[in-house]
């Protein structure tokens, strides 16, 4: 770390009135933070006896028959027809989960499945291991073949202190004295004890990482503003580019600024450049503070155990930054037990099956995940590390190549602002694309007396009863004629106001952004991609092996880099790209210009006051 002035640079689709009438009083207790009363299974324990399988995925028995299911009924899955024809549809396919700061609901009634479905992908689970290799994860076992390392982020969200072993040690001492570390020194700076060469308190923090390093605190930094009262400003640089090192800087004072480097091998090209750089920058302004040599001071370093990978390390020290700027709560806001509960009560586990389900079965290339929190707007692209880096590989645990695909690409924006880009493409293109839509119930911002969130509200919840019901050629039909529209002109306009409907989400609700709720998110999409990968038989957790970088560029990089020289030339650019989309559009005989035909806020607004009216004025 890099200090300042000193030389030691340390839910859901309109289902039927019951079911609409259940949700609201689940998401009331989520409001009130009550209990439903018992404990809830996903801190229960569960034995199994099942025997860890290296079979390949395609020649399961348990996959063998969802296949055969798929082939025979998968054409017919309606979920318009499944809500019309059971009235309890959401109580059987939602689940709550309880956290140290209120209820996060799990509505998953708006997916393309049966109890039979299900069932059968438990079973799959089962016989793929994942019971066993949960197991062997928290017990400390060296499940990272690749590194013959443990795989224990979840000794770091132990909070209970129940012992972990690795090599017959203990490892949770090791953990809390590093913890205790940081929370010292987060006090320091946060209260102005730590100061810069010149005598001054710290404002600003910059972490200097990639990756994991990055990714992960930016997104939680960025997620708990709200709870940064006291705390120093965080900045972030990971591009090798050197305007995201300069565009910094300038922001900065050398007098006021703590840097981190946060690596975990101190060779990743990228940090270390830009720590580099930043100390050449620090340097100029305390040159006259007699500096020996640039190094840290072991004072100033915490440990960050090999059994941790990047992306996992959020309760890490590579959670410093976040720590510094939110304070202590954050490194508070964990537990290890949400992931432990039988699989078909199993947050984690769920969310794994249905992406399975729809990967392997549907073919779906893609997963979005659509925050409704403008706080969360570096949600995805987090996750987006955490599932791609984790499960994007070919080969299976035994060196294998796999015969079916492995995991999503995975992406999305905040709502609403990801209505008006790409929400066209999902409601009304020939993609399936799952989508994992979350809102809290409060805002932290309740202005205008909640009028923005419940506009906010109301279009989470047209958006996600719009993908399951769609629009019928006779609903459209009463549509423009209630708008003057008829005869020849209806008719033409007719079809470009039908859209199928049927596509698959997830709603998941929680009382209101803390770093406990977030804490507990993070972690259940942690485990999804755990259990996904045990499922598909290859491994989250090993280092990827493709060149991280190259020590000369090929020569388009050149090309690229002198087409963007000029401000006409990189207007020409667009230019090409504009067109290429509109003439793309034409091939394949969509109309570019149409505007999107599924969504309005006077029905949304509708919709929310109808069935959620006595939910918002809780």
């Amino acid at each position: 770390m890099i200090g300042s002035g000193r030389s030691d640079i340390t839910q859901s689709a309109a289902a039927p009135p019951s079911s609409c009438t259940r949700r609201a009083s689940v998401l009331q207790r989520i409001l009130r933070s009550e209990s439903p009363g018992g404990q809830h299974p996903d801190f229960q324990t569960s034995n199994s006896s099942t025997a860890d399988t290296a079979m390949a995925l395609t020649e399961d028995p348990t996959f063998q028959k969802l296949q055969q299911w798929f082939k025979a009924n998968g054409g017919g899955l309606n979920m318009r027809a499944m809500f019309d024809g059971d009235l309890e549809r959401f109580n059987k396919f939602s689940t709550t989960l309880k956290t140290d700061d209120g209820e996060i609901l799990l509505d998953y009634s708006k997916n393309l499945i049966t109890q039979e479905v299900m069932d059968m992908l438990v079973a799959m689970a089962k016989a793929r291991g994942v019971e066993e290799a949960r197991e062997k994860m928290f017990s400390g076992e060296k499940i990272n073949f690749t590194e013959g390392r443990a795989v224990l982020h979840v000794a770091l969200r132990n909070r209970s202190n129940k012992p972990i072993t690795v090599d017959g040690k203990d490892v949770m001492p090791e953990v809390n004295r590093v913890l205790d570390k940081m929370k010292a020194f987060c006090q320091r700076v946060r209260s102005g004890d730590w100061k810069g060469f010149s005598g001054k308190s710290i404002t600003d923090v910059v972490n200097i990482g990639i990756g994991g390093s990055d990714l992960g605190p930016l997104m939680v930094t960025e997620a708990l503003k709200p709870y940064s009262t006291g705390g120093p400003n965080v900045w972030f640089v990971s591009n090798i580019d050197g305007t995201h090192l300069a565009k910094t800087l300038a922001h900065l004072n050398a007098e006021t600024t703590l840097f981190i480097i946060a690596s975990k091998t101190f060779t990743t090209q990228e940090t270390i450049t830009n720590a580099e750089s930043a100390r050449d920058w620090f340097l100029q302004t305390a040159g006259d503070v007699k500096v020996k040599d640039f190094g840290i001071d072991t004072e100033n370093m915490f440990e960050f155990w090999d059994w941790v990978g990047g992306r996992y390390s959020l309760w890490s020290a590579i959670g410093l930054s976040i720590a510094l700027h939110i304070g202590q709560t954050w490194l508070l806001s964990s537990t290890q037990n949400h992931s432990r509960s039988p699989l078909d009560q199993n947050v984690p586990v769920l969310l794994a099956l249905l992406g399975v389900w729809y990967i392997n079965f549907f073919q779906a290339e893609t997963q979005a995940l659509l925050p409704y929190d403008q706080y969360m707007h570096r949600f995805a692209a987090y996750f987006q590390q955490g599932d791609m880096e984790s499960n994007g590989k070919y080969i299976t645990k035994d060196g294998s190549r796999v015969n079916h695909h492995t995991g999503p690409i995975v992406w999305g924006e905040p709502g609403t602002n990801g209505q008006h880009a790409f929400y066209q493409l999902i409601h009304q293109g020939t993609r399936m694309i799952p989508a994992d839509f979350l809102i809290p119930a409060q805002s932290q911002h309740p202005i205008r007396d909640s009028l923005h969130h419940k506009i906010l509200v109301a279009n989470f919840l047209a958006q996600t009863e719009a993908l399951m019901k769609g629009k019928t050629p006779d609903e459209a039909r009463k549509e423009l004629e209630a708008g003057g529209l008829k005869g020849e002109a209806l008719e033409k306009l007719l079809p470009h106001k039908v859209f199928e409907g049927n596509k698959p989400s997830n709603s998941i609700v929680f009382k209101k952004l803390s770093p406990f709720t977030l804490g507990a998110l993070v972690g259940e999409y942690w485990h999804e991609a755990f259990f996904c990968a045990k499922i598909h038989d290859d491994f989250s957790f090993s280092k990827k092996t493709f060149l991280e970088c190259f020590s000369w560029p090929p020569l388009h990089y050149f090309i690229i880099w002198h087409v963007f020289t000029t401000c006409w030339k990189m207007a020409f650019f667009f230019d090409i790209v504009y067109y290429g989309v509109f003439f793309c559009a034409k091939i394949h005989d969509v109309f570019f210009f149409q505007r999107k035909p599924f969504w309005s806020v006077f029905h949304a607004l509708l919709y929310i006051i109808s069935s959620y009216g006595k939910f918002l004025h809780v």
